[in-house]
């Protein structure tokens, strides 16, 4: 199984190290050409704008979205959330957005940077145990339109997991943790794990 990072910007060598040591072949996505042959896309967090505005300059937005129609699984963690996201509350007039999950995301919805957190989150598709969530300038859902499954809120009812189809999304880091059940469960969505 080969999946790709999305390089541009943000904690894409994290994400690479738990593929890796899952025994997953990560490869990192810069060029519309380096998204042949993957099973799988993960947008990593970052800053969803930068992320947006890069991809457009190196002609990846159309590629982006031919490959998430194509029906291979893409997952995006807190930027990356933002940029599948179909709308974004407080988002920049020309912020990029891919615009391919039926969600509303409001951008650093907890604050700025000194108000990053962590919760443990009921997550019941990955188990009975709960994931530990690393939540840095982290946005949340605040709509979700048909067809979008949630796979975790916080305890005041915050929606920080989704799923669409093929399609994945978390407001969280977990490439942060050493939990890699977020990541298998990605894989899981391919069909060939």
């Amino acid at each position: 199984m080969k999946i790709g990072v999305l390089a541009l910007q943000g904690a894409f060598v994290e994400h690479e190290k738990i593929l890796e040591r899952i025994g997953v072949e990560a490869v990192e996505v810069r060029l519309p050409e380096h998204l042949d042959g993957l099973d799988g896309l993960i947008i990593p967090g970052g800053e969803s704008t930068t992320i947006g505005k890069v991809a457009r300059q190196w002609r990846l937005l159309e590629p982006l979205l031919a490959f998430a129609r194509s029906g291979r699984p893409l997952w995006g963690t807190c930027a990356g959330m933002i940029f599948i996201a179909q709308d974004v509350v407080d988002g920049k007039p020309d912020q990029p957005l891919l615009a391919l999950m039926d969600v509303t995301v409001r951008r650093n919805a907890f604050g700025r940077q000194v108000d990053s957190f962590e919760a443990d989150l009921d997550v019941p598709v990955l188990g009975k145990e709960p994931f530990h969530a690393v939540f840095i300038r982290a946005p949340f859902i605040e709509r979700i339109g048909k067809g979008v499954e949630v796979l975790a809120k916080l305890e005041d009812g915050a929606i920080v997991a989704v799923r669409q189809d093929n399609l994945l999304a978390t407001a969280f880091h977990p490439e942060l943790t050493e939990d890699d059940r977020f990541h298998r469960y990605f894989l899981s969505l391919s069909g060939t794990s």
